[in-house]
């Protein structure tokens, strides 16, 4: 077996050619293609010596098509890319370019021409490997995702369902990525509708929202009989919610600036389209009553948890609620008595080593972790298609599903095509899709109806039935090997802290919100839960300065002695004082001792390939 080809510099042109413009009596250019951006040179009726908008970074590219023209008299073919550049004010803008392939005689030439182009693009955003010996055919790409976009509609003071609809749907569709969408109803619905999942039909789960409705999803795969299986599931976030700290994390990731808002949406989307995996560590957590849950972003407890909660009647203002809810915090401050222990990264030999070494406390020491870096087509089920949601777009399915559309029409002749393809004078152009449906593509009837509640087991499986009316927390779930039963001594080789604390966060990934960096070192998978605790002492300005870094990640350079940090496997936190607020991944629960462990990529995120915007312009 001949070894693979080795990598190619950025640089190295994949492809180069030169095509018209659509319409046709525009200028010629001179295309080529490396594997990081599209070069174009604009060559009749004048070259530029200096080319305006030249540069494609793929990073920017959500998909391509290849089209022909409806006149049977043109035998040139065409293909499209879609790009999302920033604007002069950083914005991302929706933008496409049209390119004629006319170097040969006949139409079939022509059209080969331009779906190499295109399968080639794709290839690259899909981080498929290219041949070596320059046969670039669309069979190289294999069948699109099917991929389950779950929609709170209530989101983002109520914007979701908006962005969903004019960003996020029309961006997937241009990737060329198959879905079904299912607008949630309450809480829980999520949850719900995942435990009843044939999860054999899909190929990931994205949610849009803010990081609840992940919460349900994560908590409802491992909710199951069959956990071990659907925990691997992969799972993205598309944000459309008041926190977004995940969708932070993932556009951080990414190698994009920071961003809020539409700009943290369309870059998260961006992501999607370019497909990746990446493990997640979930951290278990037992909660008083025994119960357990699992968490991918955090604990809070004190000012963090109080400030969630007690900002949830300011919803309607986004992601400013919890600015509105800091300062009412700060104005009411209050302390919390509390035993906080942990056990210290470095003592599970058996876990991976991560790569990044961060300090951990011995004892009542504060010490700080040194400065981060630089910053198709599955058809709806009936079951869902029945459901009655509040809105008038009960569920959508991508283009060529046997059930169509309501109202969009995503590259299939509506009007965002007309738009796109049809210039004044010429003849308008139709989408020639790459690779024809395959014929053994799954009907309706051929799926399995998605039901809420936990899927049934066969009589030979030897698990008990799942019991009816599933309760918010999980009862399945990998075992907890490094935690004795809450309430029983801990072991010698613990480190135990008690006080007086403002606040105690124990925090998976590096973002507390889309603006906060709470853990500026933290990775997806470095098998660790970072402790960062404040205790009492601390002035109002100084807790407020500590916030303020904490929008560059910088907080723990400030010198700020009531600050501690710690990374932990696994920790138990005991609160003393008799009232407070609780909450796991911002939702609350039960008040009164938990403790939780590490457990190492469990999960699968979808994040897109690292770093893959580090060419942006």
């Amino acid at each position: 077996m001949a070894p693979p080809p080795p990598p190619l510099a950025a640089s190295t042109p994949l492809l180069h050619g030169e095509f018209g413009s659509y319409p046709a009596r525009g200028p010629r250019y001179a295309l080529t293609l490396t594997s990081q951006a599209l070069h174009i040179q604009r060559l009749r009726p004048k070259p530029e010596a200096r080319p305006r908008g030249g540069l494609v970074p793929l990073a920017e590219v959500s998909g391509c098509c290849t089209l022909r023209s409806r006149s049977p008299s043109d035998t040139a073919a065409y293909f499209c890319i879609y790009t999302y550049p920033r604007g002069r004010r950083g914005g991302r803008r929706r933008a496409s370019r049209t390119f004629r392939a006319d170097g040969a005689a006949t139409y079939e030439e022509n059209r080969s021409e331009a779906q190499r182009w295109a399968t080639a693009l794709m290839c690259l955003l899909r981080g498929l490997p290219l041949p070596g010996d320059g046969e670039i055919t669309p069979e190289l790409l294999p069948r699109p995702p099917r991929l389950l976009l779950l929609v709170n509609p209530f989101g983002g003071r109520g914007l979701a369902w908006q962005w969903c609809k004019n960003h996020v749907l029309p961006m997937i569709s241009e990737a060329g990525l198959s879905f079904n969408l299912i607008q949630t109803e309450r809480q829980n619905h999520a949850r719900e509708l995942v435990q009843g999942l044939s999860l054999s039909e899909w190929d990931g789960i994205v949610t849009l929202s803010g990081d609840g409705l992940l919460f349900e999803v994560l908590n409802g795969l491992l909710d199951r009989p069959d956990w071990e299986e659907a925990v691997k599931m992969p799972v993205g976030i598309l944000p459309c919610g008041s926190g977004n700290a995940l969708a932070a994390a993932v556009n951080q990731h990414g190698g994009f600036e920071p961003a809020l808002g539409l700009d943290l949406l369309l870059n998260c989307s961006l992501l999607l389209c370019r497909g990746g995996g990446h493990p997640l560590d979930l951290l278990s957590v037992t909660l008083a009553s025994g119960s357990r849950c699992f968490s991918f972003l955090s604990v809070a407890w004190g000012f963090v948890s109080d400030v969630d909660i007690q900002s949830e009647r300011f919803r309607a203002l986004g992601s400013a609620r919890f600015t509105l809810g800091t300062v009412l915090g700060l104005a009411t401050l209050h302390t919390y008595r509390g035993r906080l222990s942990y056990l210290p990264a470095s003592v599970e030999p058996a876990s991976p080593t991560p790569a990044h070494s961060l300090p951990r406390a011995k004892s009542e020491l504060t010490l700080t972790p040194e400065p981060a870096p630089p910053m198709v087509h599955s058809p709806l089920h009936r079951s869902v298609s029945d459901l009655p949601l509040p809105l008038p777009q009960p569920a959508l399915v991508s283009p060529g599903s046997p059930e169509p559309l309501p109202v969009l029409s995503l590259n299939g002749g509506g009007p965002e095509l007309a738009g796109d393809w049809g210039g004044a004078g010429d003849a308008p152009l139709s989408p020639d899709p790459l690779l024809p449906s395959p014929p053994s593509s799954p009907k309706v009837a051929s799926l399995s109806p998605i039901i809420e509640g936990p899927p049934e087991m066969p009589a030979s499986s030897g698990l008990p039935p799942p019991t009816s009316g599933a309760p918010a927390t999980s009862t399945w779930g990998p075992p907890d090997h490094l935690l004795p039963p809450l309430g029983s001594p801990l072991p010698p080789d613990w480190v135990t802290l008690e006080g007086d604390f403002v606040l105690l966060l124990a925090i998976s990934p590096s973002h507390l919100s889309a603006d906060l960096v709470a853990a500026p070192h933290a990775r997806f998978d470095d098998g660790l839960v970072h402790l960062c605790w404040v205790r009492s002492g601390i002035s109002r300005a100084a807790l407020l300065r500590l916030f303020l870094a904490m929008e560059r990640g910088s907080h723990f350079s400030l010198g700020c002695p009531q600050l501690g940090y710690a990374a932990a496997r696994a920790f138990r936190l005991e609160p003393l004082t008799p009232r407070g607020l609780l909450t796991v991944d911002g939702e609350l629960v039960e008040y009164g001792p938990l403790q939780a462990q590490v457990h190492p990529g469990l999960g699968t995120l979808l994040t897109g390939p690292p770093g893959c915007a580090g060419q942006e312009p």
